[in-house]
Order: structure tokens, then C-alpha cells, then sequence
């Protein structure tokens, strides 16, 4: 029993069934670009009765680390002083970190009350840089959404975690996410090189969670200052200046 894939189209093939909330779930693997997708999700209105899900217990962790991912990016790309958008950008802890930080950074959701940098949002305009943290894994249509995001910024630097190898993961893999439901796609390195074939652009990654794509080339040591994250604060104090009492200025005198 197969579905085409949802990437590129190919047959899925049929692996196994599992409780999703109070569903009983097909998931299939498509042997021709290794995204590894659930069937249609028809479920996702109960999954999203709260944006953020109430086990995502990493999400201050993760905003922290994703700080000095996005800074240090913007260093090898060389645009520190550009201008970032966040998408999905949830309550805005992201958005907020970054611009207490110095960088000029924006949010979009159409989800999530953001509650974190309101009167930040993003209007239909460029960027230097797109983030978009543990998304892709919720995304219907992945391939679409990325060209998109590519018409927004040239780069884009996103977070998800890798199928563990070529053979299918196990139903008791953590990030398939059954007790939240909002887990529909899963990449492997190899579902990352086709799309960036489709696409016509550069990609790199650190071959577990964090990936780029480039409608320029991506520098080789990308990777490398990726890992001296811890960097980041030394980088923005020489070269930024925090904007956060700018912002609460602009904030006061737009009421």
C-alpha cells in the first residue's frame, strides 16, 4: 500500500500504523528523495488546540542556542548587521533574544499569538536572512513552503532533526511526536540534496538538526563557526549595540 509523496511525488511506501492523539496513524517512506511523511493529516485542528505544544520542554534551551546559530550564520554570510525574519516565530522569545542582542530582527506567524515582540511583525518585505527553527517538520508541503521562504530572504537557515539513516526509524523514535500530533514530515540528508536540486540553490548542514539553503554560495566554514556558537555574545558586543532600550522607546511613543 503506497501514497505519493509529498516532497517529490514518488511513491511512499507503507511502513507502519501508531496512535497519533486519539488516531491510528499510517506512516510510508519514499525510497526515491528519504522524506518520510504520515498519510494526509487530518487531524491537525486538534493537534494545534495550542500552538505550542505542552511537552516541548526545550523551548527556552532551544531559543538560547538558536541565538548564537543565527548570529554566527550571519557573520559567515557577511551580513551581521542585516535583517532577519522569523518564521513561525511562535510567542517571539527568538525575536526578542535577537534584538536585545543587536540584531534587527523580525516575526511572522500565522498561528501563534506572539507574545514576546509584538509591534515587530514582518511586513511583505526582504530580508537578509530567514530562520525558521523546528518548522519543517510541521510543514504539509515542505518543497512549497521552502520556495517561498526563498523569495523572502536568499538565505534560509532552518532546524529539524534528521531521520537517523537510510532504514526506517523506529515508531518509538522521540521526534515522530505521537503524543502532540504536529510531527507530519521527517527529512534525511538526502531529502535535503533533492530539494536543493529542485530548487536550483546551495545547501549545507551539520548532518543532524541545522541546515541552510542558499540562493548564494554558502561559505565552507559555515559549519565550522556553527560549532563556536558560544562566540556570539563576543561577536555582537565588538560590532552591535543592544536595541533594547531603542525598542522600548519605539514601543512607548507608538501608543
Amino acid at each position: 500500500m503506497n501514497e505519493p509523496c509529498r516532497l517529490c511525488g514518488a511513491p511512499s511506501h507503507f511502513t507502519f500504523r501508531q496512535r497519533v492523539l486519539d488516531h491510528e496513524v499510517a506512516y510510508y517512506d519514499c525510497r526515491e528523495c528519504g522524506y518520510f511523511q504520515t498519510e494526509a493529516p487530518y487531524w491537525l485542528e486538534q493537534a494545534y488546540a495550542s500552538a505550542i505544544n505542552d511537552v516541548d520542554t526545550g523551548i527556552m534551551m532551544r531559543n538560547k542556542l538558536n541565538v548564537g546559530r543565527v548570529i554566527m550564520t550571519l557573520l559567515t554570510v557577511g551580513k551581521l548587521k542585516g535583517r532577519v525574519v522569523d518564521h513561525a516565530g511562535g510567542y517571539g522569545i527568538l525575536v526578542r533574544m535577537l534584538r536585545d542582542a543587536g540584531i534587527d530582527a523580525k516575526w511572522r506567524d500565522k498561528y501563534c499569538v506572539n507574545l514576546l515582540a509584538r509591534g515587530f511583525e514582518a511586513a511583505e518585505e526582504r530580508f537578509d536572512l530567514l530562520t525558521a527553527f523546528e518548522v519543517f517538520e510541521h510543514l504539509e508541503h515542505p518543497l512549497v513552503e521552502l520556495r517561498q521562504m526563498l523569495e523572502a530572504a536568499p538565505t534560509v537557515l532552518f532546524s529539524t532533526e534528521l531521520v537517523p539513516g537510510p532504514t526506517t526509524p523506529s515508531a518509538q523514535w522521540w521526534y515522530l511526536g505521537p503524543e502532540h500530533g504536529q510531527h507530519i514530515g521527517f527529512f534525511r540528508s538526502l531529502t535535503l540534496r533533492k530539494m536543493a536540486d529542485e530548487l536550483n540553490c546551495h545547501h549545507a548542514s551539520d548532518g543532524v538538526s541545522v541546515h541552510v539553503f542558499s540562493r548564494e554560495p554558502i561559505p565552507r566554514h559555515w559549519k565550522r563557526l556553527l560549532k563556536m556558537k558560544q562566540l556570539a555574545p563576543w561577536a555582537t558586543r565588538l560590532w552591535l549595540r543592544s536595541k533594547t532600550m531603542d525598542d522600548f522607546e519605539f514601543l512607548r511613543n507608538d501608543r
